[in-house]
């Protein structure tokens, strides 16, 4: 079993930069693909960002292309999560995700642990 418990969120204008961070307990990180999705209020959670387990390969949703960075550091069981020029669409619960076996990177059905979110909200 693993706990993920993200952090990092908060109230921001726009152009700002945040970094979400994904703490991970009871296991290590070390062989699960991640993942992280946003939900907005009123609509369905929506894949933001992807990092295979080594950190080698890396996936975006387009609207955050060259705006998100997505890490880890499998020597510290966590995975972050870098916003810059943070948009008030960006505004939505963030949750990082790990996957094990038959992982698509985009689909939120092929990950199997949740963390419980952490709220970021951007102000025009």
């Amino acid at each position: 079993q693993v706990q993920l418990e993200e952090s990092g969120g908060g109230l921001v204008h726009a152009g700002d930069s945040l970094r979400l961070s994904c703490a991970a307990s009871g296991r290590t990180l070390r062989s699960y693909p991640m993942g992280w999705f946003r939900q907005a209020p009123g609509k369905e959670r929506e894949f933001v960002a992807a990092i295979g387990s080594r950190g080698l390969a890396t996936y975006y949703v387009d609207s955050v292309k060259g705006r998100f960075t997505i890490s880890r550091d499998n020597s510290k069981n966590t995975v972050n999560l870098h916003l810059n020029s943070l948009k008030p669409e960006d505004t939505a619960v963030y949750y990082c995700a790990a996957s094990q076996n038959d992982w698509n990177p985009r689909i939120p059905h092929s990950y199997v642990y949740w963390g419980r979110g952490t709220q970021v909200t951007v102000s025009s």
